[in-house]
C-alpha cells in the first residue's frame, strides 16, 4: 500500500522507485502483488503518468490511512518514552503558522533539538480537520473541532484587534476603538472568511452596529492581509500575533474584546513528544496573557460560535 500511494503521488513508477529507493522491478512486482490480492487492476498507464482504475479510486483513501496510521504508530511507539528524539509532524492554519506558533517552536528546538518537527499549514478549518482525521500529523493546532472523536485540549485564547498603518489616525490611540467607529472605514478582508449561519463573520458584527462594512480588497493568505493593512490599503481584523509578526503593523484593541479559542487535537491519546509539545504550547500562551486553559472544554471566559465556514486572518471571535 505504501508503494501505491508512492505511485499515485509521484504519477510515475519511476520517480515513485527513487523516492522509495527500491528497484523499479521491485516496485512493480509489489504493485502487480497488491492487485491479485484485492482481484483487479488499481492503475493504468496514461500517455502523460500514471493514474486510478475506478477500484483504484476506492481503494486509494483506505490505502493511505493504513500507511500514515503505520507512521503515527511508530513515532507514538518511539515517542512513549519521552522527547528525545524521533520526530513530532504537526498541522496548523496559515495565520497561527506565522503568528502563535513560531516562538513554541523555536523555544521546542532549543529544549528538544533531537525531535525533528514537521510543520504542515492550511488555509481552513476544514481542510485542517480533515487532513488530520486523515492521519496527515500528530497533532493539530487551530479552532476547537466540532463533533471530534479524539482527545482536544484546550490552549487559551488568542485575541483579535483590528490592524492599522502606522500613520493611521487610530496607530495613536490609547484607549480600544469600538466598532461602530469604523462605520466609514474600508476594510481588507480574507476570501475564506469565517461564515457563521450562512453569513460572513464581520459582516454580522459591522450590521449589528447599524452598517455594512466597505470592502477594500479581498486576499487569500493572512500574511497579504496584513501586509496589505500596514500598507494602508484599509483596515484589518486580525490576531494580535499575525500582527506583531510583520514589521509596521500597529494593532488596536476593539470593545468589546474579541477572542478566539484555540486548542491541540488529534485522533489517538497524547503521549510523548507530542504531550509535551502541547504543555508547551499551554504555557506559552500563559505566558502571553490569554485566559487559563482547560482539558475537554471550551474557553471559559470567552466561548468561540460555532463556526460553518473556514478561518484564515480574521477569525470567528467570541464577545
Amino acid at each position: 500500500m505504501e508503494y501505491l500511494v508512492a505511485v499515485v503521488e509521484e504519477r510515475s513508477f519511476t520517480r515513485a522507485a527513487e523516492t522509495l529507493n527500491v528497484t523499479q522491478s521491485a516496485l512493480s512486482h509489489q504493485i502487480k502483488a497488491l492487485e491479485r490480492e484485492v482481484g483487479g487492476a488499481l492503475l493504468e498507464r496514461l500517455p502523460r503518468g500514471v493514474g486510478l482504475t475506478p477500484m483504484g479510486r476506492a481503494f486509494l483513501p483506505h490505502a493511505e490511512l493504513a500507511v500514515r496510521s503505520a507512521g503515527l504508530a511508530r513515532r507514538a511507539a518511539k515517542a512513549a518514552a519521552g522527547a528525545e528524539g524521533g520526530e513530532l509532524h504537526i498541522a496548523t492554519l496559515h495565520a497561527l503558522a506565522i503568528g502563535a506558533l513560531p516562538p513554541v517552536l523555536a523555544r521546542w528546538r532549543r529544549v528538544f533539538p533531537d525531535v525533528r518537527l514537521h510543520l504542515r499549514e492550511y488555509l481552513t478549518t476544514d481542510e485542517l480537520r480533515d487532513h488530520v482525521d486523515r492521519g496527515v500529523a500528530d497533532i493539530a493546532i487551530g479552532p476547537r473541532p466540532e463533533r471530534w472523536a479524539g482527545p482536544v485540549v484546550s490552549l487559551g485564547t488568542e485575541e483579535i484587534m483590528i490592524v492599522v498603518s502606522r500613520d493611521d489616525p487610530l496607530a495613536g490611540r490609547t484607549r480600544p476603538v469600538h466598532l461602530a467607529e469604523l462605520a466609514d472605514r474600508a476594510w481588507v478582508r480574507c476570501v475564506l472568511e469565517p461564515v457563521i449561519g450562512g453569513r460572513r463573520w464581520l459582516d454580522r458584527e459591522c450590521e449589528r452596529y447599524g452598517f455594512r462594512p466597505v470592502t477594500a480588497m479581498e486576499v487569500q493568505h493572512a500574511s497579504t492581509a496584513v501586509r496589505l493593512a500596514v500598507a494602508g490599503v484599509g483596515v484589518l481584523a486580525c490576531s494580535v500575533e499575525v500582527a506583531r509578526a510583520t514589521a509596521g503593523a500597529v494593532a488596536v484593541p476593539v470593545e468589546p474584546a474579541w477572542r478566539q479559542e484555540l486548542t491541540a487535537y488529534a485522533r489517538v491519546e497524547l503521549t510523548g513528544a507530542a504531550l509535551r509539545f502541547v504543555e508547551a504550547c499551554r504555557e506559552d500562551r500563559r505566558a502571553t496573557g490569554a485566559p487559563a486553559p482547560r482539558v475537554g472544554g471550551p474557553a471559559a471566559a470567552h466561548p468561540a460560535p460555532r463556526v460553518s465556514g473556514p478561518a484564515v486572518a480574521l477569525a470567528a471571535p467570541a464577545r
